[in-house]
C-alpha cells in the first residue's frame, strides 16, 4: 500500500471511454490539492456532501475540464479520511490529463482495492465487509447480490461478534480459575461452561454449511448440458441464453468442444456448458470432445442430461459416476412423445416453443434449496472459502477446548484452545490480520475501489 499519510487518486470505475467518469481522492493534504489545481477561492465554497462547479486547470492556468467536486471530509467519508470525489467528462485524454495534474500536485496513483483497504484500516468496516464490496460488485444474480448486500451490512461480522462475546465470557471464567490455582472447577459452573462451548459448535456449523452456497453464488452453479448427438444440447443453450451463441445443424458430432456462457436463471447465476455428444466414434477429434465432455460433467455442480423425446430411446452410454444433482430434459415434446418416454419422469422441454422453460427453473431453485441462501434457503450469510477456514480452525479449537473441561485438565490447557479460537474469528474480521491476508484480499478489487 502507498504511504497512508499521502492521499492517493484513482479514476472510478477504471478508465474507459464514457459521458462521465468519476475521480476519487482520498487522504491528508487532498484540499490542498485542490486548490492548486481550482480557481482562486474556490474550495472557500466547498460544501460538505455538495456538488460544486468548477474548471480544472494545469499548471500553466489553461482549463482541463469543466467538473463537478464532491467534498467528503473525514470521518464522514468512505474512506473516513478527506475525500474529493470530480465528475468530469468520461474522454480517456481528459480523465489522463486530470489525474496527472493530482498526481503533479502531490497524489499518488491508488493501487487495486486501496480506497476500500484504508476504510478498513480507519474503521469504517470490518474485513468481511470489506470483501462484500467486491461481492456487490462482481454479482451475478439477484440471489449472489442480495447475499452480497447482507455481508455488506455486517451480516457475517455480527455472527462472529456473537461468538467472540461467548468465548470471551467462556475464557473469562476459566482464566479466572488460573488466577485463583487453590479454586477448581464447581460441576455447576462447568455445566454452564460445556453448554455454551457446545452451543458455540453447533453455530460454528451452521456457519460453515453455508459455505457450498457462498460458492455457488460466487462462483455461479456450473451446470454441463450433456446427452447423445442430435438431441438439442446446442439448442438448449441458445434457448436459455436468449441468443444462437452455439452452432446447431442436423449433423451428428456438430459440437465437438465444450462451449461456456453465464445466464442468469430464476434468480441464480449458471454457467451453461454446452458438451459434445456422447456415443461411440472412431473419429479422433469427436473422441477428444467426449473426454472433455466427461471432465465437464465430473466437475458440473448441475447436469442437464437432454434427450430427444420425439425418437425411440436409446441405450445408455457408461459416463463418470456423478454426485452433482442431474435433471432429465425430454426435449422436442413439440414434436410429439415417443412411447418409451411417455412415463419417465423428466421436464417436458420444446426448444422451439419454450414449453417447459418455467418448470426447469423451479426445478433448479429445488435442487438448490437446501445449499443456497436467501429466499431460497435457510439464511442470507453466505460466506467464502477464507471465512470456511478461519471458522473450521476455530470449531477445532472450541472442540477440543470442550474435552479439556470434560476430562478436567488443568484450566491452562482449555484457556490455550480458546485463545486459539478467539484469534481465528478475528482473523475473520480483521480483528487480527497479517499483512499477507490483506494484500491478497485487496488485490483481487479494481483500481478506483
Amino acid at each position: 500500500m502507498t504511504d497512508p499519510e499521502r492521499p492517493i487518486a484513482a479514476q472510478a470505475p477504471a478508465a474507459g471511454q464514457g459521458a462521465i467518469a468519476v475521480i476519487r481522492m482520498s487522504g491528508p493534504g487532498c484540499m490542498d490539492i485542490l486548490k492548486q489545481c481550482t480557481p482562486a477561492a474556490f474550495t472557500e465554497r466547498l460544501r460538505p456532501r455538495r456538488a460544486t462547479l468548477v474548471r480544472i486547470r494545469d499548471v500553466e492556468g489553461a482549463a482541463i475540464d469543466q467538473a463537478l467536486v464532491t467534498w467528503f471530509p473525514a470521518p464522514a467519508s468512505y474512506t473516513g479520511e478527506d475525500t474529493a470525489e470530480i465528475s468530469c467528462h468520461g474522454g480517456m485524454l481528459v480523465t489522463d490529463r486530470l489525474l496527472k495534474r493530482l498526481y503533479q500536485c502531490g497524489a499518488t496513483p491508488a493501487e487495486p482495492g486501496e480506497f476500500t483497504k484504508r476504510a478498513f484500516l480507519n474503521g469504517r468496516m470490518d474485513l468481511t465487509q470489506a470483501e462484500a464490496v467486491m461481492d456487490v460488485i462482481s454479482a451475478g444474480s439477484d440471489l449472489a447480490l442480495k447475499a452480497a448486500q447482507t455481508q455488506l451490512d455486517g451480516g457475517v461480522g455480527a455472527q462472529v461478534d456473537a461468538l467472540k462475546d461467548s468465548l470471551v465470557h467462556v475464557l473469562a471464567h476459566i482464566e479466572a480459575y488460573i488466577d485463583f490455582p487453590d479454586e477448581d472447577i464447581s460441576p455447576d459452573t462447568a455445566s454452564d461452561l460445556l453448554a455454551r462451548l457446545r452451543s458455540m459448535e453447533e453455530k460454528l456449523s451452521a456457519l460453515l454449511r453455508t459455505a457450498e452456497g457462498g460458492r455457488l453464488l460466487r462462483e455461479g452453479i456450473r451446470t454441463a448440458i450433456a446427452g447423445p448427438p442430435n438431441v438439442g444440447k446446442s439448442s438448449l443453450l441458445n434457448t436459455l441464453l436468449g441468443y444462437d451463441r452455439a452452432i446447431v445443424s442436423n449433423i451428428a458430432g456438430t459440437t465437438r468442444d465444450t462451449v461456456e456462457e453465464s445466464v442468469q436463471l430464476a434468480g441464480l447465476a449458471l454457467r451453461l456448458i454446452d458438451t459434445a455428444g456422447i456415443r461411440e466414434s472412431s473419429d479422433v477429434i469427436e473422441q477428444a470432445g467426449i473426454t472433455r465432455t466427461n471432465r465437464a460433467l465430473e466437475a458440473a455442480d448441475l447436469v442437464l442430461e437432454v434427450a430427444d423425446a420425439s425418437m425411440p430411446r436409446v441405450k445408455d452410454l457408461p459416463s463418470p459416476a456423478l454426485t452433482a444433482p442431474r435433471l432429465l430434459i425430454l426435449n422436442k415434446c413439440d414434436l410429439g412423445i415417443h412411447p418409451d418416454w411417455e412415463d419417465m419422469p423428466g421436464i417436458r422441454f420444446s426448444c422451439a416453443t419454450g414449453e417447459g422453460r418455467k418448470e426447469l427453473e423451479k426445478a433448479i431453485v429445488q435442487a438448490f434449496a437446501s445449499s443456497l441462501p436467501g429466499e431460497t434457503g435457510s439464511s442470507l450469510v453466505a460466506i467464502n472459502a477464507r471465512h470456511q477456514h478461519e471458522l473450521g480452525l476455530c470449531r477445532e479449537h472450541v472442540r477440543l477446548a470442550t474435552e479439556s473441561i470434560s476430562r478436567q485438565e488443568s484450566p491452562e490447557f482449555t484457556a490455550l484452545e480458546l485463545r486459539e479460537a478467539l484469534t481465528h474469528l478475528g482473523e475473520i474480521t480483521g480483528a487480527v490480520d497479517t499483512e499477507d491476508v490483506l494484500g491478497t484480499i485487496f488485490s483481487s478489487f479494481c483500481i478506483g475501489k
